[in-house]
């Protein structure tokens, strides 16, 4: 006679409380213009636990009394919910809320993820464009005085604000300026911005291991280019990433994040070209040790040979229509069977 576990009722919600939370980052559908409404749904059709807002543009309205139909809609499909806004740094050639000042932007953030209901509000600084125009610390010491002045608002509302590592600062850069900002700031882990500023997302994982409050996860190909590197984003499970390793650490380090997909597809591979001196005027502080671990992942690596749409270049003309449709099909199927792909992990 076969011998069955029987989990009784409490025992069954507590084994689902433990289960990792899976979800995946708005801008992963974002040809799709969805609302926060519609986003819900979507995230309740595809079996997706925690779904990221993290734009202010994802809501129709910042009324209250539309922030709680979005909030009761996501407890209705059993949805968690996070927030998030842009640029909060004022030099950044992202910083987009110029009629507005950096707390004032912060402080709308973390009310609107209170109302939400949400733990925490992701932002970032500025790109690798910036870190191009300006010194590392001169991003992070222009964003400081903004996090400093809504730490009590932060603490009041129970709302962390996760700095985001944007291809602008790497690992421990971001670490330094969240220890410098205070306890009401943690960080918003991504695992494909690391490449832009020559650094093994797993270390990403390693350094920012104490502060991570939410994630953006997804694939790229790594690897040989004769000007040092490129990289090119994917679907998970589609790349050359260590993406078993970073699942499994998550897991161990930071078990209480819910693991958002941000998945970017339909973009050509960038070049990284470290063989070049003029790269480095902008790593003078880079550690030997941090690069030889980028390197080993850049020479273990491999170009992309699947098929895809190229039609996402920000900054870059308009793709025609009918790219723009398949476009637009493609990121909807790639979150998807990153999801399955997600779930797979998981489960082993």
């Amino acid at each position: 006679m076969t011998r069955r576990t029987l989990l009784t009722l409490p025992a069954m919600a507590w084994a689902q409380s433990q289960a990792p939370r899976l979800g995946f980052d708005s801008y992963s559908v974002r040809a799709y213009q969805w609302k926060a409404l519609e986003l819900v749904d979507y995230a309740a059709r595809i079996g997706a636990r925690t779904l990221q807002l993290s734009s202010l543009g994802d809501f129709a309205s910042l009324e209250p009394a539309y922030l709680e139909r979005v909030k009761q809609l996501a407890a209705q499909k059993d949805v968690e919910l996070d927030a998030g806004i842009g640029s909060i740094c004022p030099i950044a050639g992202g910083w987009r809320a110029a009629d507005i000042d950096p707390a004032t932007y912060l402080a709308k953030g973390l009310r609107v993820a209170k109302a939400l209901g949400a733990s925490g509000m992701r932002c970032y600084l500025g790109n690798i464009n910036d870190r191009r125009k300006h010194s590392a610390d001169r991003l992070a010491e222009s964003t400081l005085r903004g996090l400093r002045s809504v730490r009590s608002l932060a603490q009041d509302l129970g709302v962390k604000v996760a700095i985001e590592n944007h291809g602008d600062l790497t690992a421990r850069e971001t670490r330094r300026l969240i220890e410098d900002a205070g306890n009401h700031v943690g960080a918003c882990l991504d695992i494909g911005n690391p490449l832009w500023v020559l650094e093994d997302p797993l270390l990403t994982v390693e350094v920012l291991a104490p502060y991570i409050v939410s994630t953006h996860l997804r694939d790229s190909a790594l690897y040989p280019h004769p000007h040092g590197a490129a990289f090119q984003w994917l679907a998970l499970g589609d790349g050359t990433m260590p993406v078993r390793q970073i699942f499994a650490k998550l897991q161990e380090v930071a078990p209480r994040s819910p693991l958002h997909l941000e998945i970017i597809t339909g973009r050509p591979p960038q070049v990284l070209a470290y063989h070049q001196d003029d790269l480095w005027k902008h790593f003078r502080t880079l550690p030997a040790a941090d690069f030889a671990r980028f390197a080993t992942l850049v020479k273990n690596g491999r170009p992309y040979e699947g098929g895809m749409i190229i039609a996402d270049i920000p900054g870059g003309p308009a793709a025609p229509p009918e790219y723009q449709a398949a476009l637009k099909l493609q990121q909807r199927l790639d979150l998807e069977r990153s999801l399955v792909f997600a779930r797979k992990l998981l489960a082993e």
